[in-house]
């Protein structure tokens, strides 16, 4: 019986990439469910290659003229579509890949109506992560990382007790601005922060792996899935990223997985397991990747590291803040509205001045989101 995929965010990076794997595993993987956020000319020829069941797209104007093009699917709008798409019955698995703060609803409805998780949405468990591991283990619901580093680490956990546990090292390329002083920072442009070394992603995400700010939150992200102390877990800089993140066990063993830096191989993994089946990539050359070079993170440079590291340590709503008021400050610098250098600098600001909650039922945490991103928008 081939497995039934969802896909939330169809045609983002995440989102083509998990089409590329269910396109290579036609006799194991079957998508039955796509949804968008606005991109409805290229959902159209997805629909036309993978015939879903039902989509969704978010922009509720879109959604009625792509029902217009394609009247033999159905297509529903909004959030209530994207949960609707999340929650669909026929779906063994949804791959969340929707970027931002819209893809938590769609991803909680999922976990309420017991489907697998392959999640990819940062903001899923740094938003979230108090109220979203607590229903997953209550509906018995198993979230599977896509993200290359935590996908590294839940293979080299793999039957481990968690008490072996010493170290998880999350490894970071350093972005396009490794090496590079506070000085050579000032005049950063948008076309240089989104020139990524080693992969082709998103917008946002690219600006975050350029700050740090992608690996504060993976180190969020790697708290709640794999429930270590925060000072249990460390980032370093591997410029080359062929070494996806590391496990050192309280005898002193390390765990690392290696592969090239390409999506494809973690996502086929989250959408696969507990199974392997034969990959897109040949055979890894070690003699053409023999070197391996790693660095401490430069987090006096680049602040928003440090940040993350921060708003977990006082919890509450503050990451679910922090998350939010970043992503309204990298769309500012995207719009050339504020500089590279002002991203860390105003939300250092806004955190300091922001009074966190404990509370972390769904209300509050839409709350938050909401005035994060508001206060962002007006320093």
């Amino acid at each position: 019986m081939r497995r039934k995929i969802v896909i939330l965010g169809s045609t983002g990076s995440i989102g083509k990439n998990a089409l590329q794997v269910a396109t290579h595993n036609k006799e194991t993987l079957e998508i039955v469910g796509l949804a968008v956020k606005d991109n409805i000319d290229l959902l159209e020829k997805q629909i036309a290659e993978h015939s879903p069941r039902i989509v969704a797209v978010y922009d509720l104007e879109k959604a009625a003229l792509l029902q217009k093009r394609v009247p033999h699917v159905k297509v529903v709008g909004g959030l209530e579509g994207l949960c609707e798409v999340a929650s669909f019955a026929e779906a063994h698995t949804v791959v969340a890949a929707i970027v931002g703060a819209i893809g938590l609803l769609p991803t909680i409805a999922a976990i309420k109506a017991g489907k697998t998780i392959a999640l990819a949405n940062k903001e899923v468990l740094v938003s979230a992560g108090a109220y979203v591991i607590p229903l997953a283990k209550h509906h018995g619901v198993t979230l599977l990382p896509v993200d290359s580093e935590h996908n590294a680490v839940f293979q080299c956990l793999h039957q481990e007790d968690p008490k072996s546990i010493r170290r998880i090292i999350l490894t970071s390329s350093g972005g396009p601005f490794r090496g590079w002083s506070k000085e050579q920072l000032q005049d950063v442009t948008v076309e240089q922060a989104l020139r990524h070394p080693n992969f082709s992603m998103g917008s946002k995400i690219t600006i975050d792996s350029s700050t740090l700010m992608n690996k504060g939150l993976e180190v969020i992200e790697a708290y709640w899935l794999f429930g270590v102390p925060l000072e249990s877990i460390e980032v370093l800089v591997h410029p080359q990223q062929k070494i996806h993140s590391m496990v050192e066990f309280i005898d002193g063993s390390i765990l690392a997985e290696m592969c090239e830096p390409d999506m494809v191989v973690p996502i086929q993994y989250a959408m696969t397991y507990p199974h392997r089946v034969p990959g897109l990539l040949p055979p890894y050359d070690f003699v053409k990747n023999g070197r391996l070079d790693f660095l401490a993170p430069d987090i006096a440079t680049f602040k928003c590291l440090s940040l993350a590291y921060e708003a977990l340590r006082i919890g509450g709503t503050m990451p679910c803040y922090m998350n939010a008021a970043n992503e309204v400050l990298v769309h500012r610098f995207l719009q050339k509205k504020i500089s590279w250098m002002e991203i860390g600098i105003k939300l250092e600001a806004l955190m300091a001045r922001y009074q966190s909650t404990k509370e972390v039922s769904l209300e509050a945490i839409l709350a938050t989101d909401a005035e994060g991103r508001e206060e962002a928008g007006l320093v």
